[in-house]
């Protein structure tokens, strides 16, 4: 279930509230049903074939990597010493022009993120939900803010990113990922009420249950994305927790260009994804066809889909800083983490 921010419609400060004081909302896991229960099976059964596939071409991978070095061994032994020479320094050569342009790109990205924290559009990631998840739906909540981390920082136009309510289990499973002390965010451990009170009135959490169609990304506000992955158990939870902060909500326009699918999950790095595309293109369409695969389509649109990027693919880099650390993935729709997205459904 995700949540994010919106604009700034109307909030929901006193909707659905009585005159006293709201009974706590119960967040005890409710007994799976057997619809339920399958699809949690199927989940474990993709795991299990995803993590079997990834240590086979981890293996395939060791493989190539000792073969390519044996074949520079041979070529170095066959050569003669001014040509061995000669093909040492030419891979010299290239390993720094490599390091030069990564260094290059490096910089350029530092340049956007500061550019972004001083003026970019700030979306905030609430993973204050840690105690309604398994360890598993952590893990995998935990790879999507990598995502999310690696997508916004290619961007050409990113956007300022806080991840809130990072305390017990999620910080922990955070901080194990390679160079998370220096990622380039705002890490803040109260949730997003109590770290932006001064700011209140431009919260604007992104929920499919909002009655309020985002048309725009105003500057001015903060746009809240849910990060609970719970397999469809606590519905409404996102829009309840506004409500009852009384901060705005909205939904993301996706129903007006285009018909989702009876699947209608997208992960917390898609969503987040669309709102950088959209920053980059002010174009929502372009948002939704470049991010949401095919498959959660009932039918495309008419849309040049020529003009339209590919879906994007992660690249793991492990670093010294690693700050750019990112798995490499095979589009974005193939990760199953289940959120509640700001669809216009009765979802």
């Amino acid at each position: 279930m995700a949540a994010a921010t919106g604009n700034d419609d109307n909030g929901f400060d006193n909707q659905l509230k009585p005159e006293s004081e709201p009974a706590p909302v119960n967040l005890s896991s409710p007994p799976l049903s057997k619809n339920a229960q399958k699809k949690q099976l199927k989940q474990q059964r993709y795991e299990a074939k995803k993590a079997e596939k990834k240590a086979q071409e981890k293996e395939q991978k060791k493989k190539d990597a000792e073969r390519k070095h044996k074949e520079w061994e041979e070529t170095l032994a066959n050569a003669t010493e001014e040509e061995r020479l000669k093909l040492i320094e030419s891979r010299k050569s290239l390993r720094k022009e490599r390091m030069e342009k990564r260094s290059e790109e490096k910089e350029k990205k530092m340049e956007r993120l500061n550019r972004a924290k001083e003026i970019g559009q700030k979306i905030v990631v609430d993973v204050d939900f840690a105690h309604l998840m398994s360890d598993s739906e952590i893990s995998s909540l935990v790879q999507q803010i990598m995502y999310c981390y690696a997508v916004n920082g290619r961007s050409t136009s990113p956007c300022h990113l806080w991840l809130t309510g990072v305390h017990g289990k999620m910080s922990t499973e955070l901080d194990k990922l390679p160079g998370f002390e220096k990622w380039f965010i705002e890490k803040e451990s109260k949730c997003y009420i109590d770290a932006m009170a001064d700011q209140k009135d431009h919260l604007v959490y992104l929920t499919a249950d909002s009655e309020t169609v985002l048309d725009d990304l105003d500057p001015k506000h903060i746009y809240i994305i849910g990060g609970l992955v719970d397999r469809n158990r606590f519905k409404g939870i996102t829009m309840t927790k506004a409500q009852e902060q009384g901060i705005k909500t909205a939904k993301l326009p996706i129903g007006e260009y285009m018909k989702m699918s009876s699947s209608q999950v997208l992960t917390v790095n898609q969503v987040l994804e669309i709102l950088v595309k959209f920053l980059e293109t002010r174009d929502w369409k372009t948002a939704f066809f470049t991010v949401i695969p095919q498959r959660k389509r009932t039918a495309l649109d008419p849309v040049d889909s020529s003009k339209l990027e590919p879906l994007s693919e992660e690249h793991q880099e492990q670093e010294a800083d690693a700050d750019e650390t990112a798995d490499k993935h095979d589009h974005l729709e193939r990760k199953k983490v289940c959120l509640e997205v700001p669809l216009e459904s009765n979802s």
